[in-house]
């Protein structure tokens, strides 16, 4: 009997691992709460990081794990890094596969002869460089359009497999919970038309992505509002390292802009074009990275977004602005250099009335990528039998305290397609002792062996969450052993603002954003702890999508709170102004590779 798997997500982890699992012969349900293309996949602009059989000269699968390491503060999964760097070349070719066309050297769409800051190949893809990485391994496609087109060629394949009978598409089902029988995961309940309806399956995957809604200013799309994560939750998964959100340093400050109205939405600067040689500018004209790392422009996200915060401080204007100069890369590259390297972005900047080979860009950090989410092993296997979870609602241990660029689409890419594995070399039961012995099979990814796919949970797995009755109004609903939730933050709530989306993002953006402090996470405590109390809906026989989505948030918020609070001490992207930093992990240094390093 053919066994069913249910997708929960449209980004790069669930269209992938859907094709795979409907290519193997699985009965494939997908299921997405908008449209395929409403995912952060589809607005991702840096690229793939891979060291693929033919890499950049001197590149290797150990420089990118080691770079994976140093970015993730020591606070990395090493093991899942290792696989993930490892097993990187094999699921682009399972891209190119369902139709992904990557940028090329001379005579390409990426202009690697003139646009790439790396090694082109003339016959294959060129490498970009990006912040943090040693060499240039990244992979574009349609130059800083690489979400939307490999998103796009994924969709595609879909419905030609859906076309085709091989896999069921369910748009605008918005997945309110799990179906959990005798302990096992099997099934969803889903919104979909205004009607509750359920779907059974032998295994549900969330790739449901993140929670940038979270925040006032975020480069994810509407639907991030922390789904995937509060339906794990809820079904008593463990989670890991939900203090760590990383928020990316150059996100375009509309208002600052001459046609703010010209946006739709948040504008992302990618990382490449501070690899390209863009610097970062105080409104005094002056160069400031240098001062606060070594690495300056090129330095981790993490640093760099916080250099940003701490240095407007410093100049007594903490909610403004920087500038980032990209005119010297226009000077060094030749005329017309941005708009073929970064088409989108030219078109957007000057939709917002910059031109930037001639001015500087208005940018701010913005809430970008979880880095915690739901504990996976090598397998995506979740602590609750019959639930998988792969890309960014997953917490696998690849990213640490803090991600390295251009790593998250291809965490997703690797995860999903393991998930997939593990899901076709097993029979209908579960094994959660979480040894090494799944058995040896044909990967659905090209006919290439399945490794041993199991292995123990992150050393940093929380038990199970044991939520907050007054946010869930169920009685019955059981927390794991282990686990703990503060029964109050010091008081027992705070009078002030109702609840609303904005007052959320704006309380999280204040108290738990780029700079934490103990105080500042206790007050954002007691305000949510108090909406907690009123924000009841009943989810059973509810029909409004807007009021689950709030309820996710809300739960999402007190879990980072909680966990921030708990890490007295700063790592990675959670920074404690309040408490000292933690030792890292130390790594030799490694040399980048820009060609425009002064």
């Amino acid at each position: 009997m053919t066994r069913r798997l249910a997708v929960v997500g449209s980004g790069i982890a669930g269209l992938y691992a859907a094709l795979l699992a409907a290519d193997a012969g699985a009965d494939v349900a997908l299921l997405t709460k908008g449209a395929l293309d409403h995912s952060n996949t589809w607005y991702a602009q840096g690229g793939i990081s891979a060291v693929l059989a033919e890499p950049a000269p001197g590149d290797t699968v150990a420089a990118h794990v080691a770079d994976t390491l140093r970015a993730g503060a020591g606070h990395c999964n090493e093991a899942a890094v290792r696989l993930m760097c490892t097993e990187a070349r094999r699921d682009i070719a399972g891209l190119q596969r369902y139709g992904v066309a990557f940028d090329t050297g001379p005579g390409g769409s990426g202009q690697a002869d003139a646009g790439q800051a790396g090694a082109p190949h003339d016959a294959g893809p060129a490498l970009g460089l990006e912040a943090a990485h040693s060499a240039p391994r990244i992979l574009h496609a349609g130059g800083d359009a690489t979400g939307a087109r490999v998103a796009g060629a994924l969709i595609q394949a879909v419905l030609a497999c859906r076309d085709e009978g091989k896999l069921t598409v369910l748009s605008e089902a918005h997945v309110t919970s799990l179906v959990v029988r005798e302990g096992c995961v099997a099934g969803v309940e889903y919104l979909q038309d205004g009607r509750q309806t359920s779907l059974d399956a032998d295994a549900v995957l969330l790739a449901s992505g993140g929670a940038g809604q979270l925040f006032a200013q975020t480069t994810n799309p509407a639907v991030a509002t922390a789904d995937g994560l509060a339906l794990a939750v809820r079904a008593g998964a463990a989670t890991a390292d939900l203090e760590f959100f990383q928020f990316h340093p150059t996100c375009l400050v509309s208002s600052a802009t001459a046609h703010p109205a010209r946006l739709d939405r948040p504008l992302l600067i990618s990382e490449a074009v501070r690899g390209e040689g863009a610097l970062l500018l105080d409104s005094n004209g002056r160069r400031f990275m240098k001062a606060y790392h070594p690495d300056a422009e090129l330095a981790p996200r993490d640093v760099v977004s916080r250099s940003i915060a701490l240095h407007l401080a410093k100049l007594g204007d903490p909610n403004g602005h920087v500038y980032l100069d990209a005119r010297g890369i226009e000077q060094a590259r030749g005329g017309g250099f941005l708009r073929r390297r970064f088409p989108t972005l030219t078109r957007k900047t000057l939709d917002a009335g910059i031109d930037w080979t001639r001015e500087l860009v208005p940018v701010a950090p913005a809430a970008h990528y979880w880095m915690g989410g739901v504990t996976t092993d090598l397998s995506a296997r979740t602590t609750v039998p019959g639930l998988y979870a792969a890309g960014e609602v997953a917490c696998t241990g690849v990213q640490g305290a803090n991600r390295l660029a251009s790593n998250s689409l291809l965490e997703g890419l690797v995860f999903g397609r393991r998930a997939v594995e593990d899901f076709l070399s097993r029979g209908p039961s579960w094994d959660a002792s979480r040894v090494s012995d799944a058995p040896l099979a044909v990967s659905a990814a090209g006919g290439l062996p399945l490794t041993l796919a199991s292995a123990p949970l992150p050393r940093n797995a929380s038990a199970h969450v044991t939520v907050p009755a007054a946010l869930e109004g169920a009685a019955d609903w059981q927390g794991g052993s282990g686990g703990s939730w503060p029964s109050s933050f010091g008081g027992g709530g705070e009078a002030g603002e109702p609840f609303s989306r904005e007052a959320l993002r704006r309380l999280m953006t204040a108290n738990a954003g780029v700079l934490r402090t103990g105080e500042l996470l206790l007050k954002a405590g007691r305000t949510l702890e108090s909406w907690a109390a009123v924000v009841r809906p009943d989810l059973e026989c509810a029909a409004d999508p807007v009021a689950c989505e709030d309820r996710n948030l809300l739960l999402a918020a007190q879990l980072l709170v909680t966990a921030a609070l708990n890490r007295r001490e700063s790592l990675g992207a959670h920074y404690r102004s309040d408490e000292p930093l933690q030792t890292e992990t130390t790594y030799p240094p490694r040399p980048k590779a820009s060609l425009l390093r002064d």
